[in-house]
């Protein structure tokens, strides 16, 4: 084959790749950004690659560990309890923006016959509509902002929590992304305070956050080894602790996984996993 056929050949190569991917037949499994509302069983993109803590599933008959799958981050989903079991995200600086900060709104989105959470649920309960993934960590289009403004995305939280050492820890993950670092965090809640709405939202007792700290860059967890830094926090849902720091309660991922039943850093090798559960950050 002449040179000048194998370029005819090369850009004919390259535009059928080009349509491929316009038209959605090639995708990077890793990509941080997926079709919005898209819903698969298991969980390959870059929000929760290092695991499904419950196993969590798109089948809307598993009503209370029902996965959403967001471009922004993803969810286990518990109907009976009005809340997530846990959100997952990737935080990088790119992630964080000058967007304003979004209005509260119900999430649409949630099968036929699963109760939807509206932000009136929450008035005069005495908890604020508390952010799992944070409204500034999405802070880089409106779209993305507003996505963390779902009701799916949301526990019930004592006002000193939520804008005490919970929001402490989400800043300092902040100054981290701008240190050169990306981080893979999950949180949640779990126990029972009580509920609000009538009984449709569980407040729970207590809500935690695992943080796993890699360079920047980082598309996978080939750079996740024993040394790398993990932070886990277990803090009680009450007033009283607005002015603590967050460090008052660190904890091990261990611990949280005990309190909880989820196994949180699944997709790691077994001997670096077993390392990363029982460290605790100094």
């Amino acid at each position: 084959m002449s040179k000048k056929n194998i370029r005819i050949a090369l850009l004919v190569i390259g535009l059928l790749l080009a349509v491929a991917i316009q038209r959605g037949y090639i995708s990077n499994l890793f990509r941080t950004r997926i079709d919005t509302g898209r819903r698969i069983g298991t969980v390959k993109n870059l929000n929760a690659l290092l695991g499904n803590p419950s196993k969590a599933t798109a089948d809307s008959g598993n009503r209370n560990n029902y996965l959403i799958e967001r471009p922004q981050y993803v969810v286990s989903y518990n109907d009976s309890k009005g809340g997530p079991n846990w959100v997952s995200w990737h935080l990088k600086a790119s992630d964080i923006g000058k967007e304003q900060r979004g209005e509260f709104h119900p999430d649409n989105d949630l099968p036929s016959g699963f109760k939807v959470i509206t932000p009136s649920d929450y008035t005069h309960s005495g908890y604020d509509r508390g952010h799992m993934c944070n409204s500034k960590d999405r802070t880089d289009t409106r779209e993305d902002d507003d996505a963390t403004f779902l009701m799916t995305n949301m526990l019930p939280q004592t006002g000193d929590l939520n804008r005490g050492p919970w929001e402490k820890l989400e800043s300092y993950c902040r100054t981290l992304v701008f240190r050169e670092n990306d981080l893979y965090i999950i949180a949640g809640g779990y126990g029972s305070r009580e509920t609000i709405a009538r009984g449709a939202v569980n407040v729970p007792a207590h809500c935690w956050k695992v943080v796993v700290v890699l360079p920047k860059g980082s598309n996978d967890f080939d750079g996740v080894n024993a040394n790398t830094r993990v932070i886990a926090v277990d803090m009680p849902n009450v007033e009283g602790i607005k002015q603590d720091d967050w460090q008052k309660y660190i904890t091990t991922v261990k611990a949280i996984e005990r309190a909880t039943g989820y196994d949180l850093l699944s997709a790691l090798p077994d001997n670096v996993r077993a390392t990363l559960e029982t460290k605790k950050d100094g």
